[in-house]
């Protein structure tokens, strides 16, 4: 059977000048292979992987055997052949975790509760002692009771008994 020319550019892996890498996000759960030329630069790589991923490449850092790649170089200067594995190593955002969130009522330093501590009616965030309206006195507090009363009155009427005359 007699199969197509080569072309002068080829991706496959038979071609001498490319090679085939595999690239692994740091938690593990997706490793992709990806043929690229021998003298690719780290920063061309990391624009390659940015259209891959939908991920700024900003973002994104390649370690290869504990070390993390300068975007100045290439893939020849830090050993990389064929079959090799880089890893993506995306930034933390913030570096610190998130700050407690304090109970909003003056004077209180306790932490908010989660959920239950949101008040919907002055958007503020309480602790467990502060998070019922009168507790904080919420300035929403008349709203809610009218609220609460125009339902309750609304429920009543609907299920109220009606005399049928006549039977």
């Amino acid at each position: 059977m007699h199969s197509p020319a080569p072309s002068s550019r080829s991706t496959s892996p038979e071609c001498a000048d490319t090679m085939q890498i595999f690239l692994k996000n740091v938690s593990g759960s997706n490793t992709f292979a990806l043929t690229v030329p021998q003298d690719l630069s780290i920063e061309n790589l990391t624009t390659l992987l940015s259209v891959r991923t939908s991920l700024p490449a900003s973002d994104i850092r390649l370690v290869h055997a504990g070390k993390h790649l300068s975007p100045s170089s290439t893939l020849a200067d830090y050993n990389i052949s064929r079959e090799s594995t880089l890893h993506i190593a995306l930034p933390l955002r913030g570096g610190m975790p998130p700050k407690k969130i304090r109970c909003t009522y003056k004077d209180c330093r306790d932490g908010a509760q989660r959920i239950i501590g949101d008040c919907g009616f002055c958007n503020g965030h309480y602790c467990g002692k502060h998070r019922l309206l009168e507790d904080h006195k919420c300035d929403g507090l008349e709203d809610c009771k009218k609220e609460s009363h125009d339902r309750n009155a609304a429920q009543l009427n609907a299920e109220r008994t009606q005399v049928i005359k006549g039977i």
